[in-house]
């Protein structure tokens, strides 16, 4: 294999392969990145493969001499940050050998790698109907419940972000037991076409689409993205990337009945008032059990939001609100509300409850179908 590319480029997709290079591997050749070089298409291929997640990317090159290895992605990936980007990177790897040299301006550097046929492959999906997804609307749909996902690996389930594609779109949702975010996006298929006919859906780990959310962000294109599925494995490919990843067996839990059906409670708040609010009390709120309590006064036209921190001090302020229904107090972990109220983008937020025991939802009061349900936590008077 020999070949010459940019510095730059090179330690990008490095950067980016990375991610996916398992920190405690189960088999040495787990902690290296796979370089396949191509004469004929001029391009090099880097592969990074945990057993669970991948992601493969490439970058233009002048190949030379076809071939591939596997490097120790650390320490390949460190050289190459710290070398010129003035100067192009030629790689040589004599055929047989696992010895890399890597030859800069401002010197030359000796790596051992592992042969490429102990590097496992990569479960590339591609067979069927690709499902197309428009990559805005999918980023804008993992950034309004990732977070919501579970990180206890003993509810595996719901340490994924449940996604389903039917003739209205594409529904976003993820659940920890304690609230569940929501994001329906209506023109999220980017075909418009028959394969949304079939009702499609999968559960896939935080992890991985926290990995798609980042690749995704950085990108300029518009292009749509493809999505495949099939036995346990989810390819989502676009451009000179791929991402794959195992997806999460077993039945999503029926999230929408969860959600009550009408309100004896409907409170209006501007969300950024809300939010610095319950920052501010939230300081109070993390010295003891992150409660804060809300108490809704519509005779007033104001909801108080209180913190009480049991030999340290407490703290309230008051917030302008339209309320209707009766008075209510009502109490929750601040940490979960205010992950909610920053998943939106809207001026104003609706919270909308029956009683102090029972699931609330905040919801944009205008816009995105955006559906943040989370649980009181029961006050002890």
């Amino acid at each position: 294999m020999k070949l010459v590319c940019s510095q730059s480029e090179l330690s990008s997709s490095l950067q980016l392969v990375s991610r996916a290079v398992a920190t405690r591997p189960t088999h040495p050749v787990l902690a290296n990145v796979l370089l396949t070089a191509d004469a004929g298409t001029g391009r090099l291929s880097l592969t990074g493969f945990d057993l669970s997640l991948g992601i493969q990317t490439s970058l233009s090159a002048s190949v030379e001499t076809s071939g591939a290895i596997t490097l120790p992605a650390r320490l390949f990936g460190e050289i190459v940050s710290r070398l010129s980007s003035d100067s192009p990177i030629t790689l040589n790897c004599a055929e047989g050998s696992e010895q890399v040299e890597l030859t800069s301006l401002s010197g030359s550097y000796q790596m051992r790698g592992m042969p490429a046929d102990d590097f496992p492959d990569l479960p590339l999906v591609q067979s069927g109907t690709p499902i197309r997804l428009e990559a805005e609307a999918l980023v804008k749909g993992l950034r309004a419940t990732l977070f919501a996902s579970s990180g206890d690996e003993a509810k595996q389930l719901l340490t994924g972000v449940h996604l389903g594609l039917d003739l209205a779109g594409l529904e976003c949702a993820a659940t920890d037991g304690h609230r569940l975010a929501v994001l329906r996006l209506a023109h999220a298929n980017a075909s418009g076409q028959s394969e949304a006919e079939e009702p499609f859906a999968v559960t896939v780990p935080a992890r991985s689409l926290r990995e798609l959310e980042r690749l995704l962000s950085g990108r300029q294109s518009e292009e749509p993205l493809s999505l495949f599925c099939d036995r346990g494995q989810v390819v989502f490919l676009w451009a000179d990337q791929v991402l794959t990843s195992r997806s999460i067996d077993g039945i999503y839990p029926n999230y929408r009945q969860l959600i009550p059906d009408s309100f004896t409670r409907t409170i209006n708040l501007d969300r950024r008032a809300l939010v610095s609010a319950l920052e501010r009390v939230a300081v109070l709120a993390d010295q003891h059990n992150n409660v804060v309590k809300l108490s809704a006064e519509p005779a007033t036209g104001q909801i108080l939001i209180q913190a009480d921190a049991q030999d340290v001090g407490s703290g309230s302020e008051g917030l302008a609100a339209t309320i209707e229904g009766e008075a209510i107090q009502i109490a929750f972990n601040v940490r979960y509300l205010l992950d909610g109220l920053k998943a939106m983008a809207s001026d104003r937020v609706l919270l909308q409850c029956n009683a102090p025991t029972t699931p609330a939802i905040l919801t944009p009061a205008e816009g995105d179908q955006f559906t943040y349900l989370v649980m009181p936590i029961q006050i002890r008077s």
